[in-house]
């Protein structure tokens, strides 16, 4: 598997591979494992945050990858609990520090804030890439609304959306605006946290098609042009989230994938969310 065989989104002069590893819950060894396999399997797209825990660790196990800095795409975020502005660009350099880089390709508002007032986090965000703590910027869990606010208030573009999305939630909602806006929208828990493996229509696709259930879910996720960052902890499993180019989904097959959306699909609800609306 070589970089060029995944292709990349392009959004506002970002390109961004559309399969990166995400290491939420990933530590120690097991992140070191991933990482190297991950690199050596062809990921050019690693997506972490300080509320995991494991900047540090990630960046340590990427420079032992010897993987040059320019070469991969890295995304961090900052906290919904560091929001106001001096708090957040305060997140934005220690989350450099415990890199290990100057600078980072993304970096997402983790969540909206319900406390501090949207123009001034995303103000934050911006004032960050004009110290070029990072190249681009984006945000991440925001529905349709906060998504079309902030990019009103942005005084540059927004190039990401990173939100939950996997065969069992319908995300169309916050998708339409990503796309009018030229926004690439980044699933995370791409393959439902492990919940759909044993889905039996993904499994019947997975049969037909001589792969797994996760990477079936993987290719329904390219092929609607996402990004998509699955965790692994397993080195066999990360090296198979990528080997997704040999095979095509049917239109039926993708439509039979959209149609396992259900009313309460959506695994990631936390308390301090006040609407999905």
């Amino acid at each position: 598997m070589t970089q060029s065989e995944i292709p990349s989104i392009h959004a506002h002069g970002a390109s961004i591979p559309q399969i990166g590893l995400g290491t939420w819950q990933l530590h120690g060894a097991v992140l070191q494992r991933a990482v190297a396999a991950a690199a050596d399997a062809g990921y050019r797209h690693f997506d972490t945050a300080p509320r995991y825990e494991n900047e540090a660790e990630l960046g340590a196990a990427l420079r032992r990858t010897g993987l040059p800095r320019d070469s991969y795409f890295l995304t961090t975020k900052v906290w919904f609990t560091e929001a106001s502005a001096p708090a957040f660009l305060a997140s934005a350099e220690a989350s450099l520090r415990r890199l290990g880089t100057d600078q980072v390709d993304l970096l997402l508002i983790h969540w909206p804030s319900p406390d501090v007032p949207l123009a001034e986090t995303v103000g934050a965000l911006c004032e960050a890439a004009a110290r070029s703590y990072t190249r681009h910027i984006g945000v991440a869990n925001f529905p349709a609304r906060l998504l079309e606010r902030a990019i009103e208030l942005a005084d540059r573009p927004l190039v990401a959306n990173q939100c939950e999305y996997h065969p069992r939630l319908d995300q169309s909602a916050v998708i339409e605006p990503c796309r009018r806006h030229g926004v690439a929208f980044v699933s995370y828990s791409p393959i439902g946290s492990g919940h759909l493996l044993d889905e039996p229509v993904i499994g019947a696709i997975a049969r037909d098609h001589g792969k797994s259930p996760a990477q079936i879910m993987l290719r329904w996720h390219l092929q609607q042009g996402m990004v998509a960052i699955p965790r692994s902890s397993s080195p066999e499993r990360v090296r198979e989230n990528i080997a997704l180019t040999d095979f095509t989904l049917s239109e039926a097959e993708m439509a039979r994938l959209h149609a396992l959306a259900a009313p309460d699909g959506r695994i990631f609800n936390p308390e301090w969310v006040q609407s999905w609306e």
